[in-house]
C-alpha cells in the first residue's frame, strides 16, 4: 500500500453478537484491511475472554475494522453490519445471550455518529425490521485485542459445528446480497 492511500485509512468498531461471527462477515469485503476481535464498552481493565462471559464487566465482544474510505464507506459497513445481525434483540444474538452480545456502534468520529443515527433512524423509517432496533451508538472506548485463539476463527475453524451452524448462514447471506462488495483475493 503507498503512503497516499493512508490518508484514507479509518477505523470502525461494531459489536454484533459474537465476535467470531462479525470477523468473519467484515474480513470478506473489500477496502477492509484488517479486522481485530476483541472486548470494549466495559469497566475493567484488559479484560479476557473468561471474564467477558459472565457478562459482569460491562464489555461487549466486538470487532476493529481498519478499512480504505476510497473502497469502502462507513454507510456501505452500516450496511452489512445491520444486514447480518439481528439489531432487534437486546442483549442478544440467537442462542448468545448476554450484554456482551449487545448491538452496538462504537464511533470513532462525529461523521460516523451522525451516520450511523441518520442509517438507524432510515431503517427504522422504512420498517426494514419487525420490531425497533435495540443498537446503541456509543462513543469508542479502549479497544482490548482478543486472545490469540479468537483470531481469524472461522477461517481456521470451519468444519466446527458453531461455524457451520452459526456463521456459515451469515457468510451466505453475505455473498447473496452483498457480491459486489467482496474480495476476489482469497
Amino acid at each position: 500500500m503507498d503512503n497516499q492511500n493512508n490518508s484514507n485509512l479509518e477505523t470502525a468498531i461494531f459489536a454484533g453478537g459474537c465476535f467470531w461471527c462479525t470477523e468473519a462477515v467484515f474480513q470478506r469485503l473489500n477496502g477492509v484491511i484488517e479486522v481485530k476481535s476483541g472486548y470494549t464498552g466495559g469497566t475493567i481493565k484488559n479484560p479476557a475472554y473468561r471474564e467477558i462471559c459472565t457478562g459482569r464487566t460491562g464489555h461487549a465482544e466486538a470487532i476493529q475494522i481498519i478499512f480504505d474510505s476510497k473502497k469502502i464507506s462507513f454507510n456501505e459497513l452500516l450496511e452489512v453490519f445491520f444486514a447480518t445481525h439481528d439489531p432487534t434483540t437486546l442483549n442478544r444474538q440467537g442462542n448468545d445471550v448476554g450484554t456482551q452480545y449487545r448491538s452496538e456502534i462504537f464511533y470513532t468520529n462525529p461523521v460516523q455518529k451522525e451516520q450511523a443515527e441518520q442509517f438507524i433512524t432510515l431503517l427504522e423509517k422504512e420498517k426494514i425490521f419487525l420490531s425497533p432496533i435495540v443498537t446503541a451508538v456509543s462513543e469508542a472506548q479502549l479497544f482490548y485485542v482478543a486472545e490469540e485463539e479468537h483470531h481469524n476463527y472461522y477461517n481456521d475453524h470451519q468444519s466446527q459445528p458453531y461455524c457451520q451452524v452459526i456463521i456459515d448462514p451469515k457468510i451466505k447471506k453475505l455473498n447473496k446480497h452483498f457480491s459486489n462488495k467482496l474480495n476476489t483475493i482469497k
